[in-house]
């Protein structure tokens, strides 16, 4: 049945979730216990708790934070949808046209081993400050990755079937549209969950290095101010929202996959 086959992938995607915050939550009381750290500069949870929700000015803290947040989230949206749009294109481009793969697909390559960081003051000379160069650095995070998944996918169709599209006249794009897109739908919604947390980091990155807002911003602020617990609670908050939106990939690839995967019909 289609239903419990969506039960069934969002459970495992629920039980993923909850275990890697366990796993999560456990390292980070090991770490600060093994390396005895300063209790100023590292926090636990209860510290993070108690800066968020008990201490004095814990209703001034939350603001300021979900402030920088909702900025930092909109920046993430803008770099996921402008590299995950870009990589569609290019992936679909290089597999109907394999001469633009074999001379390209090696300069990606080596723009993918460039480091970032080292990018960014280049980027934000051409792009400026502003929101453009916030879609340009987290959609640089996003498009190789998924470019990569998406090419592979793309070419994951059975050939047999793509034999028959051919065989009844169709053309390449046909076979696209018929074969290879149905196929890649799963190598799709990896890259996109890949992609959720890639985009948050260039966000951050783009926030703390070039643009002066947003959550990567206060927690740079905020260590200049030996404001530890703003940043320890700012990590927690933006691992929280990743987590979050991670399952929510997760949710809507078990009803896509369920329905329109390439195994959906055994779920029927």
């Amino acid at each position: 049945m289609l239903l419990a086959a969506i039960l069934l992938r969002v459970g495992r995607t629920v039980l993923s979730v909850v275990a890697s915050a366990a796993v999560i939550v456990g390292l980070w009381y090991a770490f600060i216990a093994v390396f005895d750290l300063n209790p100023l500069v590292a926090k636990d949870p209860q510290a993070v708790w108690k800066y968020l929700f008990t201490a004095d000015k814990a209703a001034e803290s939350r603001r300021a934070i979900l402030d920088g947040l909702w900025h930092t989230l909109g920046d993430a949206g803008v770099g996921y949808a402008a590299g995950t749009v870009a990589a569609i294109v290019v992936a679909v481009t290089f597999v109907l046209f394999r001469s633009v793969e074999r001379a390209l697909m090696p300069v990606a390559m080596m723009l993918r081993s460039v480091p970032l960081v080292a990018m960014i003051p280049l980027l934000t000379l051409i792009f400026g400050r502003g929101l453009t160069a916030v879609g340009v650095i987290a959609g640089i995070i996003v498009f190789f990755p998924s470019l990569v998944n998406l090419v592979f996918g793309l070419r994951s169709g059975p050939p047999a079937a793509a034999d028959l599209v051919l065989a009844y006249g169709g053309g390449p794009a046909t076979v696209l549209r018929k074969v290879a897109l149905p196929s890649a739908l799963p190598a799709l919604f990896v890259s996109a969950r890949i992609a959720v947390p890639g985009a948050v980091i260039g966000a951050l990155l783009a926030e703390w290095l070039a643009t002066g807002e947003g959550l990567g911003y206060y927690m740079q602020r905020a260590q200049q101010t030996f404001n530890y617990g703003g940043v320890w609670a700012s990590v927690v908050v933006i691992t929280v929202a990743s987590i979050a939106l991670y399952a929510v990939v997760g949710f809507v690839e078990a009803i896509v996959l369920a329905r329109y995967g390439p195994n959906s019909g055994r779920s029927r």
